[in-house]
């Protein structure tokens, strides 16, 4: 603890999802005149890992934890990672502490860096946080979270205004039973507790990548490139067959908009999929490139350095200059690597996040086809609602929101007509009922057949609505965004 900030009689919170073990960011919120101070406290596991020990290579070389529904392949050994890393609540913990202060419209007007020791008052899930936020505040964690709440609300909207996109995707969570069955889906929900936390980590970061820039201090940025005109034409070109108004996508403001049209639509994922296809991939970079998605000229990863080699690499050199300070003996050498060795550690740890990614979407879809076959096994048929996303003659795409899998309804399912193909509405119409299935009905689907080699789900009508209803969802329909950007 020597030469530490000691922060140990300050109001700090860790809010994660249920079934976190690592908690590697803590918060706090203070209103300071007509303006806040935020602290983000990052567990400091550089303290910990010595640069070039087996212990950092093993690390860099797994360049990340891999979450898998069943289990974790995490970055650094547990008695790390769950252990004296992890900020838990009413024990000591060596930390990395940005506090940043806003004025009343919510601009940052200074930044201070330091190493600390916190001692986390209380340990939250998103639930529990959700629920003191939606009451009234009735002690002080109600009363700090309702202000953390104040800011991070006030810091969003001021992102998307200034140019952010709304790229977010929703999450499914599967859950297991002791032999690792899945035995439920859950969609997790991106509330008021995750856009919180969420901002809070996004304005850390950038200030972090701020200072390193201003030092002029080697490190790793997170970049998120401008998208090529033609791939933007190409996805302009699928909207339209949507029938939505599509403008020049070049201009952020158009895309924004584009965004907003569709938002809580049932095409919404379709179209999010397709736009992310049309946009570069955000990776890793020893140069401060900017990122588009989050409109910001400087970023980088700090706040998960339990999980990510890139975040640790970032906390060796925001501390590099207080270590260069300090008397011989007093601590160990400062970790100065060049440029070449951080692009070096830079595209590593790009390509261990996509396959980390690969598999951990992989391992979800099949847990999630395993549900549904053993629906089929023990003949036990859930009904699920779903969403019409696509008409073909051959039958009805479908979309279920609660479990974010798309399937097939079989046009000879379809057993009370017989229905014909319109193609320029892109509608399937009884012969002789006239009832028309189109593109944004709400249905109520049961499983009827899992093909996991083809990782393919056919779905067939469970009751078949005498007159189909479209999905009316509001403007701010839930979105989960992912800690990482």
């Amino acid at each position: 603890m020597e030469g530490r900030e000691d922060l140990r009689g300050e109001f700090i919170v860790t809010i994660d999802p249920d079934d976190a073990r690592d908690f590697d960011d803590a918060i706090q919120v203070e209103k300071i005149g007509s303006g806040w101070r935020l602290g983000v406290h990052i567990a400091d596991v550089a303290a910990y890992v010595e640069p070039g020990s087996p212990l950092d290579r093993e690390a860099r070389r797994r360049g990340n934890s891999v979450y898998l529904p069943d289990r974790v392949i995490p970055m650094l050994p547990e008695r790390l990672s769950n252990g004296v890393c992890s900020l838990k609540p009413g024990v000591d913990r060596l930390t990395h502490s940005v506090f940043i202060h806003f004025d009343k419209q919510g601009s940052a007007k200074s930044a201070r860096f330091t190493r600390s020791v916190i001692r986390s008052a209380h340990r939250l899930t998103y639930k529990q946080a959700y629920a003191v936020l939606t009451a009234p505040p009735a002690d002080q964690l109600g009363e700090r979270l309702h202000l953390a709440w104040e800011l991070a609300a006030l810091l969003r909207k001021k992102r998307f205004e200034h140019g952010a996109l709304d790229l977010d995707f929703p999450e499914v969570k599967v859950w297991l039973d002791k032999d690792g069955r899945p035995v439920k889906l859950e969609r997790v929900e991106n509330d008021e507790s995750h856009q919180l936390i969420e901002e809070c980590m996004l304005v850390a970061n950038e200030a972090v990548a701020r200072e390193l820039k201003k030092r002029a201090i080697p490190t790793i940025y997170r970049v998120h490139e401008n998208p090529d005109p033609e791939k933007l034409a190409e996805f302009r070109e699928f909207v339209l067959s949507f029938d939505y108004r599509v403008g020049d996508l070049t201009h952020r403001v158009e895309l924004q908009r584009l965004l907003a049209s569709f938002r809580g639509k049932p095409e919404e994922q379709a179209l999010k999929v397709a736009l992310l296809k049309s946009l570069k991939r955000a990776r890793y970079s020893p140069q401060p490139l900017g990122h588009y998605g989050l409109a910001k000229a400087n970023y980088l990863h700090f706040t998960s350095p339990i999980r990510r080699y890139a975040d640790l690499v970032v906390h060796r050199a925001l501390g590099r200059d207080a270590a260069l300070r300090r008397p011989v003996g007093a601590a160990r050498r400062p970790y100065q690597p060049d440029v070449a060795e951080i692009t070096s550690i830079a595209e590593h740890a790009s390509t261990t996040e996509r396959t980390a990614a690969e598999a951990e979407g992989d391992a979800a879809q099949m847990k999630k086809l395993e549900f549904f076959q053993r629906q089929l096994d023990e003949r036990k048929p859930q009904s699920f609602r779903a969403s019409i996303v696509d008409v073909r003659n051959y039958g009805l795409a479908v979309e279920l929101p609660d479990a974010l899998v798309t399937g097939l309804v079989h046009i000879s399912s379809l057993m009370d007509d017989f229905y014909v193909f319109e193609p320029a509405r892109r509608q399937l119409i009884g012969r002789r009922s006239r009832k028309r299935f189109s593109v944004g009905d709400e249905l109520s689907v049961f499983v009827v057949r899992v093909d996991a080699f083809k990782r393919q789900v056919d779905f067939a009508i469970a009751l078949a609505p005498e007159a189909s209803k479209k999905t009316r969802r509001s403007r701010g329909a839930s979105r989960i965004t992912p800690r990482t950007q």
